[in-house]
């Protein structure tokens, strides 16, 4: 399946659900309490994240979408705490307060990132459901898609409402789902519960064909657009009426907290969907972010740079021959990361040292090389009958071979002009006797501020003059 970043910051999402805070207590272990059998922990450090569905809309926003939360929280430090993190994160915060309950916290205790206690402050809210409904409708018109991020905390009394104002616009609902009645989701166009989860009102499922069946009787009972199960190290399977099931298997390298993992799911999955992606490869994005989350500690976000680094490791685009499209990604990925991009081009027809020394002197002028290779067709033009000696693929190949050059992308014009107006490098090299008047597409880098360079060359290296010795003999 072929993914690319989707636009994030057209995709406004709105979410409603159970927030709640996430804090941390850090510090050191270094002997146990003479009262009990236990480790004293010496605090030395507290952290608070937004956990729940607070943590969703972070999720959205650190992607780059815009995202809305309703909520509720009582009146107090927690739930300024959590606004004040959600409104600098660009999160549109709509609040629900009560100040006779306290917002729920969720207190853990962590020594060398390590868990050692977990302490939950919380009492179901008596939400004013028809409140907590009108609030939704008002912000309805501003959402691409709705997400209902179920905790079974209280904030959620009435998702048929929900589900009902949402469909009469037209906007789509996703539901990540709690509890033992899946009914109140009806009508929702999907639901994305964990493995353990969906086998509670189903059954257990002995294998893949089982999981199918009861989840396709699930859709139908429940009118369902389609169903999301999450499995862990199985990955995950999404199923729509009148499709085949789709089977991805888990990306994660390493898996340190799964804490949030399932936030970052229906979060990615939400924007992704409410930029125009369409349904499998919105999952497939879900799964990469998956993938990178679980390797954090604790309830964590993943940021727009994080998931496109993702996306260009599953295209084989970390490095090596690239597509234009795929190029452009990727340069716009190692800027986000602080990158400095250097362009350099030519015919490269037979490698020799010379050509190895100069690409590494390019290399040396920043973070990323590209290196652009002139098509077949131009080097005829350029250079004469009978060359290129090796075609421009298996030119591309060997120079995505050497380790200074990152990424490898050909050209048919006679100068990379076109190239160097859509790369927008931060250096531009050459290497010969050239003045840097003299270099082709100068003029197009020094204009939006960019640098250019010329190197010298390696006496003695030449592929005309290494063409012509053969030749001769």
């Amino acid at each position: 399946m072929k993914l690319s970043m989707p636009r994030f910051d057209q995709a406004p999402v709105l979410v409603v659900g159970d927030v709640m805070l996430d804090r941390y207590w850090h510090g050191g272990t270094s002997r146990i309490s003479p009262e009990a059998p236990v480790p004293v922990v010496k605090v030395e450090q507290v952290e608070d994240r937004p956990g729940g569905a607070a943590n969703v809309a972070l999720n959205i926003a650190a992607l780059g979408a815009p995202a809305m939360l309703v909520g509720i929280t009582g009146v107090d430090e927690a739930a300024e705490s959590l606004a004040d993190s959600l409104n600098a994160a660009g999160v549109d915060v709509h609040f629900q307060r009560h100040a006779e309950q306290p917002t729920i916290v969720k207190l853990r205790v962590m020594s060398r990132h390590q868990q050692l206690l977990r302490m939950d402050f919380e009492e179901a809210f008596a939400t004013d459901a028809e409140a907590l409904v009108t609030e939704v409708e008002c912000l309805l018109p501003q959402a691409k898609v709705l997400v209902l991020s179920d905790y079974g905390k209280g904030a959620l009394q009435n998702h048929q409402a929900l589900i009902q104002a949402a469909r009469r616009r037209g906007v789509p609902v996703l539901a990540d789902p709690k509890g033992k009645d899946f009914s109140i989701y009806r009508g929702a166009s999907l639901i994305t519960p964990n493995l353990s989860e969906f086998e509670a009102i189903v059954g257990r499922c002995a294998d893949e064909a089982e999981l199918v069946a009861k989840g396709a009787g699930l859709m139908r009972e429940l009118e369902l657009g389609a169903l999301l199960v999450t499995r862990g190290e199985h990955g995950m399977t999404l199923l729509r009426p009148d499709h085949s099931p789709l089977h991805l298997p888990a990306r994660a390298r390493e898996v340190f907290d799964v804490t949030g993992a399932g936030d970052t799911v229906i979060s990615t999955l939400a924007a992704s969907l409410a930029a125009g992606e369409e349904l499998p490869s919105a999952v497939a994005l879900a799964n990469l972010a998956a993938g990178i989350v679980v390797g954090k500690l604790g309830t964590a976000a993943i940021s727009a740079p994080e998931l496109r680094r993702a996306v260009q490791r599953s295209q084989g685009s970390e490095r090596g021959v690239l597509s234009l499209d795929q190029l452009l990604v990727a340069i716009e990925d190692a800027r986000a990361h602080g990158e400095k991009i250097v362009f350099t081009n030519g015919c490269f027809d037979i490698l020799h040292a010379g050509h190895v020394t100069y690409l590494e002197q390019a290399r040396a002028q920043g973070d990323r090389l590209v290196l652009a290779v002139n098509d077949d067709a131009s080097v005829s033009r350029l250079k004469g009958p009978g060359r290129p000696i090796n075609s421009v693929d298996r030119r591309m190949a060997v120079m995505a071979g050497l380790g200074a050059v990152d990424w490898v992308v050909s050209f048919s014009e006679d100068t990379p002009e076109r190239l160097l107006a859509q790369v927008k490098p931060d250096v531009l090299v050459k290497g010969g006797d050239y003045g840097i008047d003299q270099v082709v597409g100068a003029d197009i880098v020094r204009a939006y501020g960019g640098e250019v360079k010329v190197l010298g060359l390696v006496e003695n290296s030449s592929t005309t003059a290494i063409v012509e010795k053969i030749r001769s003999k």
